[in-house]
């Protein structure tokens, strides 16, 4: 199979600061494609999903835009359409490998395509060059001289194109060499972790792609899911992943925590009220399960129910049906139950503090959330999710090795949720320091 090798593009004589915006909810991808572009002069912004770099682009005016074959909050095809309404001049190219025909073709394509090239290659294939039909280096471009530079992919191949120095015009034409390769794609573990992990749950222990894989199973089906873990694993992102990759998706999505509400309001909370059902009760109000027709209800600290609450709710989940405080009449309500615990639901059925009943209802698939602890190893992906998460609030900043070293070091019984409180308290006390260090570290109460 014949392809030709793609070379770094020679800067153009006119610096000036370019904008590139990346929109993906792949990290690593941002990552790496961010490093090459910025290499080539760049300035590049990041965005997680559509809705993300379409705010971003409002405010930031980018030459151009490379999107993710896949989005997690907008449909792809929509998203490049509407975007080309609102942005006609910005150089609009998917991560695929396939440009915008609709849009402008921007004087840096090369350089994007270059870039885009390097990080899907250096990811995804494994490459066999022959080397009896590689050209000597005096017969190669000047620009291979200085780049090791891979062979582009067959299935994204995009015809190279040399760069007019003078004007920093781009012309059609093809590199004066060509290159035969054999292409042999190798499908990588990390391939296989990127495939397999839900982008909400960030990292790529075996126990937090055990969690992506339960979601992918079960988020398709009507079943109702019971989430366990520590307090500050995630679980409530869990439930949110379940309801974005189900048929719901355009539904409600209603979370309530019953341990935050007093258990007098608690009923009328969940059931609603009718007028005059109790003292202050001025109005109807629809409760939060009628809230969440046709999508989904997530019931947060569920094992705080109260028994006589868990009596009426046991009655919805099992045949659909509510009766508001102060009134007579049952309504048929289609929601799918999510809820959530702390605390081992089974051990509360058996100590006769939870129904068992109940419990067997909602424990139909169960999910659990792993401590931080027991996947240390994400630590250092998390703490670049989180300091870039608080980098668009403000100066990103990094943070040193005596800072990981410090961070390592913890027990983190707060979990993942600790973790962005200490780091956001961190950047915090540096100050406008550019760089955070152990001295910023401040645990609190739980210092080990």
């Amino acid at each position: 199979m014949s392809t030709v090798p793609v070379s770094a593009p020679a800067p153009s004589v006119r610096a000036r600061t370019r904008t590139a915006l990346i929109a993906s909810s792949d990290r690593s991808f941002r990552q790496r494609l961010a490093e090459t572009l910025t290499g080539l002069r760049w300035h590049v912004r990041e965005a997680e999903g559509g809705a993300d770099a379409w705010t971003q682009a409002q405010t930031t005016a980018p030459e151009a835009m490379i999107v993710d074959t896949w989005l997690p909050d907008l449909d792809l095809d929509e998203f490049m359409r509407d975007f080309r309404e609102s942005f006609p001049h910005v150089d609009l190219i998917a991560a695929g490998g396939a440009q915008d025909a609709q849009g402008p073709r921007g004087p840096y394509r090369q350089e994007l395509l270059y870039a885009l090239r390097r990080c899907q290659d250096s990811d995804t294939a494994a490459w066999n060059a022959a080397p009896e039909l590689t050209l000597p280096k005096n017969e190669r471009p000047k620009t291979l001289d200085n780049v090791h530079a891979k062979p582009c992919n067959s299935w994204t191949s995009v015809a190279p194109q040399e760069q007019d120095e003078a004007n920093g015009a781009v012309a059609d034409s093809k590199l004066p060499f060509t290159c035969v390769s054999t292409i042999v794609r190798i499908a990588t573990q990390s391939e296989k972790e990127a495939c397999e992990r839900i982008p909400e749950l960030i990292g790529s222990a075996p126990c937090m792609l055990e969690v992506s894989r339960r979601i992918r199973l079960v988020a398709p089906k009507l079943t109702p899911v019971l989430i366990e873990g520590p307090t500050g694993s995630g679980k409530e992102l869990v439930a949110e992943a379940l309801h974005r990759l189900s048929s719901r998706s355009r539904k409600p999505f209603v979370a309530i925590n019953c341990a935050a509400i007093p258990e007098a309001l608690l009923e009328a909370e969940l059931f609603g009220h009718t007028r005059g059902a109790f003292t202050g009760a001025v109005r109807g109000r629809v409760g939060r399960i009628e809230a969440a027709a046709g999508g989904t209800l997530f019931l947060d600290e569920i094992g705080e129910l109260p028994l006589a609450l868990q009596s009426k709710l046991l009655r919805f989940v099992e045949c659909g049906e509510l009766q508001r405080v102060g009134d007579n009449e049952c309504l048929r309500v289609d929601v799918r139950v999510v809820a959530a615990t702390h605390r081992p639901l089974a051990q509360l059925a058996q100590a006769g503090t939870f129904r068992s009943d109940l419990y067997y209802r909602l424990a139909v698939f169960l999910i659990r959330t792993p401590s931080l602890i027991e996947h240390k190893q994400d630590l250092p992906i998390l703490i670049d999710h989180f300091m870039e998460k608080l980098g668009r609030q403000s100066p990103m900043k990094r943070v040193d090795q005596t800072a990981h070293v410090k961070l390592a070091r913890h027990d983190w019984p707060g979990n993942v949720r600790e973790l962005e409180h200490v780091l956001e308290r961190a950047a915090i006390l540096s100050g406008d320091e550019p760089t955070l260090t152990a001295r910023d570290i401040d645990f609190g109460d739980s210092v080990n």
